[in-house]
């Protein structure tokens, strides 16, 4: 094995055992896995509207017929797993394994798991499922524009425990606390080398800052418990595999929260003045194979100045996507980390857009913390990317996705997106020009009709009609038309008890 070989370290171990890379896996490499490791159990896995993870169990039964499912999948019900898309009457889908996203299931023994593309009785993919959505607007945004997107998330979340006692923590201080301070750092450790050996993505793990000492509510599952935030974060990834990523990722943690007795939430918001659960998306992209965010000075290129116009310009819409519940409403207000106004800027938290801190003109750090280190590092890829702070938990990670792919698109493609970049960049505080700024929707129901206005421009993105009229009927579901104002109309204590009864509502929707 050679210095510099790409399965060593990987964290997958069927790279290391069949000392290839995932893209590089064969139907016969699979055959191997589950003979030589005596597999028992195969697990077709696949995305659904609800933001949730699916699977079909199949067990092995002989050689030809493992053969056969991994060759032609299965078939599937696509009434129920895209409920409200897809006729009941011409509802058959297949599932077909992809074999590139194999792993071993650490939930499930002798078990192998793999992730699978929706084809159509025809054997096209399938109009309407998310992941084929996802791969038509990216496949329009390259063929457009000559851009390739990838994508990394930052998934927080909180896991909800009975207080121990010992070493407290004081409310909203946890952000990168260490045990024994951070009570759960054991159970965290699990998740994210779980996530990791599925991925082969991950960056880091770490606490975030909220901790709620002690909910009071009529729901036993949460009444009494302790609550500590973290968060993973992802390593840019082509933006199919970003969405995969993100959804195993809350699978495996709420399966690792469960195995312990532990629950685990992705809400938007659990209580007022508590760090809300953001699901924040960094893109970075190439044309032929080149990044496109900086130039050779490290200043930010018109490629990335006009997808930034892009995204501000249908923000608003793509909240339809990426905050799909009543009290994801609740988290985007002031102060609070998160944005409410249309604009960018860098390294602000604030901001819709941020431009974090990059690498430039900092090369080999490693020398000025280790004077005696001798060999140089060259990096190989350049790691500065663009932050949308907009999403949350109740995402629908891979509409989401897509949608970023549309308004990509869209701010390439637009005569003045280099101005409107210009126009909506903004230094130190946002709230001082807020009169200024467009404000980002305030319910479902504004994100509903932000979507119906700019829908044209998702439909030539390669949105099919129906994924639109069924976004904007979700939200239209949740009733939430002037929730703000009433809940601005109530004293303090009521508004309290109200404002607790929508964001409970949510807390393990997607």
């Amino acid at each position: 094995m050679s210095e510099h070989d790409p399965t060593r370290l990987h964290a997958n171990p069927l790279v290391r055992e069949l000392g290839k890379l995932p893209e590089d896996f064969q139907r016969e490499d699979l055959l191997d896995i589950i003979e030589r490791r005596g597999i028992t159990n195969v697990r077709l896995r696949y995305p659904a509207y609800d933001g949730r993870l699916k699977e079909l169990k199949v067990p092995v039964l002989n050689y030809r017929q493992i053969e056969c499912i991994l060759a032609e999948g299965e078939r599937v019900d696509g009434s129920n797993i895209f409920k409200g898309m897809i006729d009941p009457a011409s509802s058959d889908l297949y599932v077909v394994p992809i074999y590139s996203t194999a792993f071993l299931d650490p939930f499930s023994e002798n078990t192998l798991s793999v992730f699978c593309r929706f084809f159509d009785k025809n054997g096209k993919p399938a109009p309407t499922s998310c992941d084929n959505i996802l791969a038509k607007c990216a496949i329009s945004l390259q063929k457009k524009t000559g851009i390739e997107l990838q994508a990394m998330g930052e998934v927080e979340f909180y896991l909800m425990f009975d207080p121990a006692g010992l070493f407290p923590a004081q409310p909203q201080s946890l952000y990168h606390e260490a045990a024994p301070f951070s009570k759960m750092s054991a159970v965290v450790d699990e998740i994210m080398l779980a996530i990791a050996q599925i991925t082969g993505s991950v960056k880091y793990c770490h606490s975030e800052v909220g901790n709620i000492t002690e909910i009071s509510s009529e729901r036993p599952d949460i009444d009494g418990k302790h609550m500590e935030q973290y968060e993973i974060e992802f390593l840019p990834s082509p933006i199919e595999k970003a969405a995969r990523d993100i959804m195993l990722a809350k699978w495996v943690i709420r399966c690792v929260a469960m195995k312990h007795g532990y629950n685990a939430s992705f809400a938007p918001k659990i209580d007022e003045g508590d760090a809300g659960s953001g699901l924040h998306i960094h893109l970075h992209f190439f044309r032929d194979g080149e990044q496109q965010v900086i130039d050779r000075r490290g200043r930010l290129t018109d490629t990335s100045r006009k997808i930034i116009a892009g995204l501000l310009t249908l923000a608003p819409s793509l909240t339809a996507f990426g905050n799909t519940v009543p009290s994801a409403y609740l988290r985007l207000v002031a102060h609070q980390e998160a944005p409410t106004l249309v604009c960018w800027g860098k390294g602000n938290r604030s901001a819709l857009v941020r431009v974090p801190l990059g690498w430039q003109n900092v090369g080999n750090l490693d020398k000025k913390a280790n004077p005696d280190q001798i060999e140089p590092f060259v990096r190989d890829y350049e790691r500065q990317t663009i932050e949308f702070r907009v999403p949350d938990g109740s995402a629908d990670v891979y509409l989401l996705l897509a949608a970023m792919c549309v308004a990509a698109e869209h701010g390439l493609t637009m005569k003045d997106g280099l101005k409107v970049a210009q126009k909506l960049y903004v230094v130190g505080n946002v709230s001082k020009i807020a009169d200024r700024l467009e404000s980002l929707p305030q319910s479902c129901f504004e994100s509903a009709r932000a979507l119906q206005k700019n829908r044209r421009i998702f439909e030539r993105g390669a949105f099919p009609k129906a994924a639109i009229d069924f976004a904007i009927k979700r939200l239209l579901d949740k009733n939430d038309k002037d929730m703000n104002m009433r809940l601005s109309q109530l004293s303090n204590k009521d508004r309290l008890i109200e404002a607790r009864k929508i964001m409970y509502r949510y807390l393990h929707e997607m």
